[in-house]
C-alpha cells in the first residue's frame, strides 16, 4: 500500500520549485494514476518515489495521485500535456485517441507472450515509432507497466467458440482497437465507465465484459457473472510519460535519477503483475468462477475473415504495421 506521503498533498501541484524538507532548491512534482493503490503499478512506483526522495536528500520529491484523483485518463493527458503536472501513467489504449499508433500493441492476438512483446515496447522499431508520435505532442516517454492481458467474463454461458460471442452486449473501455475486435466477432460492445460496469452486469445493460484478470478481481464483477473465458484476446499497459519541457529542463543528473528508478520500478512491477495474475485466478475459481481457455485459432481466423486486421493495417500504415510484424510475425492476409 502506497504512504501516506505518496497520496497525500496538493492536487494539481504540477511543477512547483519551492521549499520541501527546509530545502529551497527542492523540485517539487506530481504524478497522476488511474491505478488503484493495491495495484503493482502504484506498489511499485511508491517505492520507486521514496528512494528518488531519498536518494537526492529530499531534492527531488516526486508525489504520486493513485485511483483517478486527478482525473480520468483522457483529463490527466490534457493536464500533462499543458504542464499542470509532470508526470503520468496512460494506457495504450486510451492513448490511441490522442497518439493512434500508440493504440498498436493492443492489436487482437498479436503478441502470443511476454517475451515478443516487451521485446517491442522496450526498444526497436515498433517501440521508437510510439516514442516519437508521443514526443510530437510534448510527451517523454519512459518504459510500459503491465496490465495484462484481457478475457472475457459473462453470465449467461462461457465463450468457448466465436459463435457464444454473437449479440453478447460487452462492456470495452473507450478503445477503438477493442470495439471493432468484438463488432467483428459478432458481439455488440458498449462503452461503459469502469465505475458502473458492475451496476450494468447486474441489470443486465451489458452481458459481459472484457478485462485483465486483476481488474476483473478489483470491480468485483465475479459476484453477478458466472464464467471467465481465457480469451486473451488483447494485451494492455500503461506508459510512464513526463511533460516534455519539464523534463528537458531538468538537470542531467536529476534526469538520470528518477529514469533509473522508474526503470527498476517498472521492472519489479512486470514481475510482481505476473504473480499476482496468477493468483488472481485461483481467487476467482475459488469465488465459484467457471474458468476454461478456448482455442484461440478460431478467433484470430475469424477477426481475419471480417477484414479486422486488413483494416487496421490500413489504419496505422504498411511502415508501423511492418514494425508490429517484425516482433509478432504475419498478422492477417
Amino acid at each position: 500500500m502506497p504512504t501516506r506521503r505518496a497520496i497525500v498533498g496538493g492536487l494539481g501541484a504540477g511543477l512547483l520549485v519551492a521549499p520541501a524538507r527546509g530545502r529551497a532548491d527542492a523540485l517539487r512534482m506530481s504524478m497522476g494514476s488511474p491505478m488503484p493503490q493495491g495495484h503493482p503499478a502504484t506498489t511499485c512506483l511508491v517505492e520507486a518515489l521514496d528512494a528518488i526522495r531519498a536518494e537526492s536528500d529530499g531534492r527531488i520529491d516526486i508525489t504520486l495521485y493513485p485511483d483517478s484523483q486527478l482525473g480520468g485518463e483522457l483529463s490527466m493527458q490534457s493536464q500533462l500535456r499543458a504542464g499542470a503536472i509532470a508526470f503520468t501513467l496512460s494506457s495504450a489504449s486510451s492513448l490511441q485517441t490522442l497518439v493512434p499508433i500508440a493504440g498498436i500493441p493492443g492489436v487482437a492476438y498479436a503478441f502470443t507472450g511476454y517475451v515478443p512483446l516487451w521485446s517491442a515496447l522496450d526498444e526497436g522499431p515498433l517501440s521508437e515509432r510510439i516514442r516519437d508520435g508521443l514526443a510530437k505532442v510534448g510527451l517523454t516517454a519512459f518504459r510500459v507497466v503491465d496490465n495484462g492481458f484481457r478475457d472475457v467474463i459473462t453470465a449467461a454461458r462461457p465463450v468457448a467458440a466465436v459463435s457464444d460471442l454473437r449479440g453478447l452486449k460487452i462492456r470495452v473501455p473507450p478503445s477503438p482497437l477493442l470495439t471493432s475486435l468484438f463488432r467483428a466477432l459478432g458481439a455488440a460492445p458498449t462503452t461503459i465507465g469502469l465505475a458502473e460496469t458492475y451496476a450494468a452486469l447486474q441489470t443486465g445493460l451489458a452481458d459481459g465484459m472484457e478485462n485483465s484478470l486483476p481488474q476483473i478481481e478489483a470491480t468485483r464483477v465475479y459476484e453477478v457473472q458466472r464464467y471467465l473465458s481465457r480469451t486473451g484476446h488483447s494485451w494492455d499497459g500503461l506508459w510512464i510519460l513526463a511533460h516534455g519541457r519539464t523534463w528537458n529542463d531538468l538537470p542531467r543528473d536529476a534526469q538520470a535519477l528518477i529514469g533509473r528508478h522508474l526503470d527498476a520500478a517498472v521492472a519489479r512491477q512486470r514481475q510482481a503483475f505476473v504473480a499476482m495474475n496468477t493468483q488472481s485466478e485461483a481467487r476467482l475459481r475459488a469465488k465459484g468462477l467457471v474458468v476454461s481457455t478456448p482455442d484461440r485459432a478460431p478467433f484470430r481466423a475469424a477477426l481475419e475473415a471480417a477484414g479486422y486486421y486488413a483494416d487496421w493495417k490500413a489504419r496505422f500504415g504498411r511502415e508501423a504495421w511492418s514494425a508490429l510484424e517484425h516482433h509478432t510475425g504475419p498478422l492477417g492476409a
